[in-house]
Parts: C-alpha cells; sequence; structure tokens
C-alpha cells in the first residue's frame, strides 16, 4: 500500500476528512422579526438610544437570537434594526432584552 510506506494509515486519512466535513463552518441566516401592527407597550416596549439609532427592546417571542432582524413601526415609517445583544429572561424563558442597532429607515 503506498500510505503505508509514508506512515499515514486510511483510518488517519479518514478521520481527517470526517474532521474536515463535520467541522465547516455553517453559514446561519439571520432571521426577520416583523413587529409592525403590533402594539407598543402591550407586545413590546422600545427604549431608544443616541436618537433612534440604538434602543433596547424589550418583547415576548421564541427564537430571536444575535444577528437577526427586528422590523418595527412609528406613525408611516418602519425601522430595521439588527440584534447586538439579546439577554432572555428566566422567566417568561420567552422573554428578552435587546440592544438593537439600527440598520434601514424605509418609507411604508
Amino acid at each position: 500500500m503506498p500510505f503505508s510506506r509514508s506512515g499515514i494509515s486510511i483510518s488517519i486519512i479518514y478521520e481527517l476528512v470526517a474532521q474536515f466535513i463535520f467541522t465547516i463552518p455553517t453559514f446561519q441566516k439571520h432571521k426577520i422579526h416583523d413587529f409592525r401592527g403590533l402594539i407598543y407597550g402591550r407586545d413590546y416596549i422600545f427604549e431608544p438610544i443616541e436618537g433612534l439609532k440604538k434602543g433596547y427592546m424589550t418583547a415576548q417571542c421564541k427564537g430571536v437570537k444575535r444577528g437577526d432582524w427586528i422590523i418595527l413601526e412609528d406613525d408611516s415609517r418602519s425601522y430595521r434594526y439588527q440584534v447586538e445583544q439579546i439577554d432572555y429572561y428566566s422567566e417568561p424563558s420567552d422573554m428578552w432584552i435587546a440592544l438593537l442597532n439600527q440598520a434601514i429607515v424605509e418609507e411604508t
């Protein structure tokens, strides 16, 4: 066998190939969470800082992660924010507070 002469066994090659396949980074697609149409003060709270460029948001819904997008509405304008940091409460487990960074301002 040609591999045995170089000191590399088939099992080592198999193990290296398997490690490579299972450690290839998977690109996570960030979700968009649309809060337009929901009621401020009941469904969520948004506390702006630095004008509307950043803000803290508290809401109760599952699945929001760092990097996700959140769309909020004020009057006829939509504001798109990206989740910079998020911390989930222990009770209820689907309630969270997040630091958001404004990404895009759209007219609706």
